[in-house]
């Protein structure tokens, strides 16, 4: 299956790592880091016209793309869970 980042991305839910709440997360020291490293290494995918609110890591350990979007974590969260129902049923 895949999820809806925003701006007509989409990504397969099983290549995401990571969904992060982009407010709480960029407190830390490592992740701003991380994103520093992300934007030098072009890896940064924005796929946000608003406030972006949360950043999604996805593909593999050595190719992976940090998207930034405007919808939040929980939202995302949310999406990836009801496809999950889905399945399930």
């Amino acid at each position: 299956m895949y999820i809806h980042l925003g701006a007509e991305t989409v990504v397969r839910q099983s290549d995401v790592i990571g969904v992060f709440d982009i407010e709480t997360c960029t407190i830390g020291k490592h992740t701003r880091q991380f994103l520093a490293n992300a934007t030098k290494n072009g890896q940064i995918v924005n796929v946000s016209m608003e406030l972006p609110k949360s950043f999604i890591v996805a593909g593999k350990k050595t190719d992976s793309k940090v998207y930034i979007s405007q919808i939040s974590s929980a939202t995302l969260k949310k999406r990836s869970e009801h496809f999950d129902d889905i399945l399930n049923s």
